[in-house]
């Protein structure tokens, strides 16, 4: 299938747009959402003593990225939002990224895990294949990608019959 560059720009411009003009309204709305089940999630398979370098990818003000700091470990936050990047720059002190999501420009084999906390949902379906292997590509080896989203067609866990809204993948 032929990519269609122009229709991809509009769709990331127009989210991009969105999250830059709402910037300080979805920081007030989310800041104290608690996520500390994702974080265990993630955290869990790694050994309890190392500290990590890790990708926050879609990072915006940078909860996570505080959060994961806090710890004592490397975070690295990633925002196609550049009013959220420097949020997350000034809310955490920590490396933040200024890149979309179509368009990753990350170093090979560089991080312990990639933490995707409800953002992989805005890469339409037929891109993700192509971000997925680039976000392989930024994993150490025995590396994880944490992927949550908060949206979906009603899926469920075949074993609990919950909500299927995330995982975890060992690389």
């Amino acid at each position: 299938m032929a990519r269609n560059t122009e229709h991809l720009d509009e769709i990331e411009t127009v989210t991009l747009s969105h999250y830059n003009q709402n910037a300080e309204a979805y920081w007030n709305g989310t800041k104290d959402h608690d996520v500390a089940q994702n974080h265990a999630a993630f955290l869990a398979p790694f050994p309890k003593d190392k500290k990590l370098d890790i990708l926050d990818l879609g990072c915006g003000p940078g909860r996570d990225v505080r959060y994961f700091k806090s710890l004592g470990h490397r975070p690295v936050g990633l925002d196609g939002s550049e009013v959220f990047c420097a949020m997350a720059r000034s809310y955490t002190g920590c490396p933040i990224l200024h890149q979309k999501f179509l368009s990753l420009e990350l170093p090979a084999q560089a991080f312990d895990g990639v933490f995707a906390n409800a953002s992989l949902f805005h890469i339409p379906s037929q891109e993700l294949p192509g971000v997925l292997n680039d976000l392989h590509a930024a994993l150490k080896p025995g590396g994880i990608l944490f992927i949550s989203n908060p949206r979906g067609n009603g899926e469920t866990c075949p074993m609990t019959h919950e909500p299927k809204r995330g995982g975890v993948f060992p690389s």
